[in-house]
């Protein structure tokens, strides 16, 4: 059926129209809490619309919503054109492309496609919990990595060391790169702003293990959280571990409150931090982001760190300008090399 609730009554609307809703799930054991929403997607490489500027053109993502609970992502406004909230149901009510693996294949193969670099993990994250049991993003780098096809991969989950092997296999063919994001190493900050997610230190022994295995990774200190996790001993902890593990860099970028998400934000700040209330609404007075002159601090401390650890090997990558943009690109979350084992059909114009 097209995107309906079965549950629910009247007319529906449509997040996603090419998709169709054709099985339900409720989560038991160790996804318990979790429902799953599975559809078949009409296609599954999506196009990024040209006026973000962003430095890739295309990304997959296989699940909408997240387990992670990160009170700030902005993606939870995706699940409110669902008829869905932003709130718990962005959280528990999980989006399945069941067939994600099957149509990659397929539109890989087609030969409109050129081979262009692919981000993941730019809406949801790829190895949120729903991958433990589905195992879509391992079917995905599978996939291209059977066609050459270049990716990067951002995430806050250590499951991707499950796949450590195939992503091993798909560097020795292809460009590769894996950013792992840690906000901070600040226990009672991590358990209440992101309580579905790894500890952060097992984050940091990812890096090490990628990095180890050959894998180039980043590492974004993201999002930095004023009042909570944005003092000097507190960037200065992640930022060391960072670069002990052998990051090729390090990115410093403060919390992001865009519509909607600065809603809800504000919302879960007035009951559980109050105090910080004023502070945020003189802060975020002008918008989503800021000051410059305060991010420029946070990316100053950052750059000071890392060049003062014992690696001094790992790039920082200035944030105080608050473009992201630019720093996405230099995190080569876009197009890296070409394809080096490229087929004639990964070599036609794009006309997608």
């Amino acid at each position: 059926m097209r995107w309906t609730l079965a549950d629910e009554e009247g007319p529906q609307g449509s997040l996603f129209p090419e998709e169709d809703l054709v099985d339900r799930h409720v989560g038991i054991g160790e996804y318990r809490g979790l429902e799953f929403l599975h559809v078949r997607a009409q296609r599954i490489i999506n196009e990024v619309p040209s006026a973000s500027h962003l430095p890739f053109h295309w990304t997959i993502n296989a699940y909408r919503g997240c387990s992670h609970a990160c009170v700030y992502c902005f993606a939870r406004p995706t699940h409110d054109y669902l008829g869905l909230n932003i709130g718990s149901d962005f959280d528990t009510k999980l989006v399945v492309k069941v067939n994600a693996v099957e149509k990659l294949r397929a539109e890989l193969k087609a030969k409109r496609w050129a081979g262009d670099h692919i981000a993941m993990g730019t809406n949801t994250d790829p190895y949120q919990r729903a991958e433990g049991k589905y195992h879509l993003t391992q079917g995905i780098v599978k996939v291209l990595t059977e066609a050459a096809n270049p990716f990067s991969i951002l995430t806050k989950s250590p499951l991707i060391l499950r796949d450590l092997d195939l992503l091993r296999k798909a560097n020795d063919v292809t460009d590769v790169r894996v950013n792992l994001s840690i906000g901070t190493l600040d226990e009672a900050t991590w358990k209440a702003t992101e309580p579905g997610t790894a500890h952060p230190r097992r984050r940091v022994e990812a890096v090490k293990r990628l990095v180890d295995a050959g894998i180039e990774c980043g590492v974004l200190v993201a999002p930095i959280i004023p009042g909570m996790s944005d003092g000097e001993d507190q960037l200065a902890e992640v930022a060391t571990a960072c670069a002990e593990a052998g990051a090729a860099s390090v990115s410093a970028i403060s919390l992001f409150l865009k519509p909607g998400v600065r809603e809800h934000w504000m919302d879960w700040l007035r009951s559980e931090r109050p105090d910080l209330v004023p502070m945020y609404e003189r802060r975020y007075a002008r918008g989503a982001r800021l000051d410059k002159r305060e991010q420029q601090t946070v990316s100053d401390v950052v750059r000071r760190v890392t060049a003062e650890s014992r690696s001094g090997r790992t790039k920082v990558i200035p944030t105080g300008d608050g473009d992201i943009r630019r720093v996405a690109r230099e995190q080569r979350l876009g197009p890296g090399r070409r394809p080096r084992e490229a087929t004639p059909e990964y070599e036609q114009p794009r006309l997608l």
